[in-house]
């Protein structure tokens, strides 16, 4: 694509040196990855200012700069007010407006993303639809898997990938929408057929500071999600009718909307839940039917999960039946309440669950078990919201018969100072603090007997635990099993001894 082209969508862009038209082979923002062709943007981030870069990425082959002011090049520099807000209108420009192709469902909330954006692609795949999905745990082109860094990508990324899905004949993508790629415009240019909110809860006050605030922020998906009512391709907001955020959610939305739940009065509604160790049903009511369903996942949040996804696959037109049957096999999502055996005789589970409503809707799952004891390991992030720590720790001892707080990610913080600031919401509680994550695993499963539950809370999926500078191999699954088969081989010497 020209350049000139390009900046038909930059009204009022300050041009300099654009004596030229050079042709535009590639759009980047990262110096490393600049080649021949390329138009490199100049983001300013918290700790690197893309301006800086400019002469090095003229010097790597990039034939012109986008700017938010003028910069020491002697080729085409266009400058204008937000290379933030520009980066994302050249993406959806240069990858030629890809999620005008796609159905594209985004889910946003403070917990369920990641189950109820899988749940949904389960659903699309059982009717033949080649699928996407982007969030946590990967970004997904049909059967290609790929790590991610963020939940939501920039936009640069985003619209590539985007574009990448579409040419592989991709026709329904899933996507996690997180607050801060809301609030920072990453989604800005993607076409969002379907919006989904999960519920709202504490998290991530060391970014937007009030509940208000995040509120907003989740708020902005469907704000955006369009403002005609094109029968060819209407808009839905699917939303959470037992959250409070909900009305709010209705009020910013023109599209149509559809609302699921449990306690209050909605569209798509499960009555009767009757819970196992095993699974949970229901009954199910909708606008388009009423059946008994059953799944394979226990916990009133997941219902909710599937609520959302049910909601998704009405507005889709796909029927009742094919949504009932798909979601009835669905086995879960890696790191949400997954269950770690080697033939031990109590269920030792591991969950993503790292806020204090996360945790407490897995404790009273785990509590609906009826077990002897719970032992839950459980510690806070560094460098992130400090007020829920002392939330999650009284979460802890209100559920738990023996927290053990510990570890999780401190980054750049003191472990033992994170920990103080969880001790401080739990004064005259019982407890154990173990700092070191490995040896809190250990504990818990070593002391652990038939009839118990080990909850293992916080990291989920993560393979890392990030401590200082330093990312270290730490997969919460595989120390578990470590200490399951020590507890075991433990057991078998000392019965070897007693004969």
């Amino acid at each position: 694509m020209k350049l000139q082209t390009l900046l038909i969508h930059l009204p009022f862009a300050k041009q300099v040196n654009c004596e030229d038209n050079p042709e535009i082979k590639a759009i980047e923002q990262d110096t490393r990855k600049v080649k021949e062709g390329t138009l490199f943007i100049c983001i300013e981030g918290a700790q690197f200012d893309g301006h800086k870069f400019a002469k090095e990425a003229e010097s790597k082959g990039a034939v012109a700069i986008l700017s938010n002011r003028e910069v020491d090049v002697n080729i085409p520099n266009i400058i204008v007010p937000d290379t933030h807000r520009a980066m994302a209108i050249v993406a959806d420009a240069f990858y030629r407006q890809p999620t005008h192709n796609l159905f594209l469902v985004g889910v946003t909330g403070t917990n369920g993303k990641t189950s109820v954006t899988h749940m949904v692609d389960h659903i699309f795949r059982s009717t033949n639809k080649k699928t996407g999905l982007i969030g946590t745990l990967y970004t997904k082109i049909g059967e290609k898997i790929f790590e991610t860094k963020n939940t939501t990508p920039d936009s640069l990324t985003l619209q590539k990938t985007f574009r990448e899905m579409s040419d592989e004949h991709v026709e329904v993508v899933s996507m996690e929408v997180s607050s801060h790629a809301l609030a920072q415009g990453r989604v800005w240019g993607s076409d969002f057929d379907v919006a989904v909110f999960t519920n709202l809860t504490q998290d991530h006050l060391d970014y937007h500071k009030t509940m208000e605030e995040y509120k907003k922020a989740k708020g902005l998906l469907f704000s955006q999600l369009g403002n005609t009512y094109r029968s060819d391709r209407p808009k839905f907001a699917v939303l959470n009718v037992d959250d409070a955020a909900t009305e709010e959610y209705k009020r910013v939305t023109s599209a149509h909307i559809i609302t699921y739940g449990i306690n209050g009065e909605c569209d798509v509604r499960a009555k009767n839940l009757k819970f196992t160790s095993t699974g949970t049903s229901f009954q199910l009511e909708t606008p388009v039917g009423n059946k008994q369903m059953s799944i394979r996942l226990v916990g009133t949040f997941n219902v909710y999960n599937v609520l959302a996804a049910i909601s998704v696959g009405i507005v889709a037109d796909i029927s009742l039946d094919q949504i009932i049957d798909s979601l009835s096999s669905f086995q879960g999502v890696p790191g949400r309440f997954e269950l770690v055996s080697v033939g031990q005789q109590f269920p030792v589970i591991v969950d993503y669950a790292h806020t204090p409503d996360s945790l407490e809707n897995v404790l009273k799952t785990v509590r609906s078990l009826s077990p002897k004891r719970i032992f839950v390991v459980v510690g806070c992030g560094g460098d992130r919201d400090h007020g829920k720590r002392p939330l999650m720790a009284q979460i802890a001892c209100k559920y738990a018969t023996n927290p053990i707080f510990t570890s999780d990610n401190p980054r750049s913080e003191d472990p033992l100072a994170i920990l103080k600031d969880m001790e401080a919401g739990v004064q005259g509680q019982t407890y154990q603090v173990i700092p070191d994550r490995r040896q809190a695993i250990h504990t818990a499963i070593h002391a652990a007997n038939n009839g118990d539950v080990v909850l293992i809370a916080g990291k989920g999926h993560e393979t890392y635990q990030i401590v200082g500078d330093k990312i270290l191999d730490f997969d919460d699954r595989l120390v578990a099993k470590d200490a399951l088969n020590d507890k075991q081989m433990t057991v078998k010497k000392m019965q070897k001894e007693l004969d």
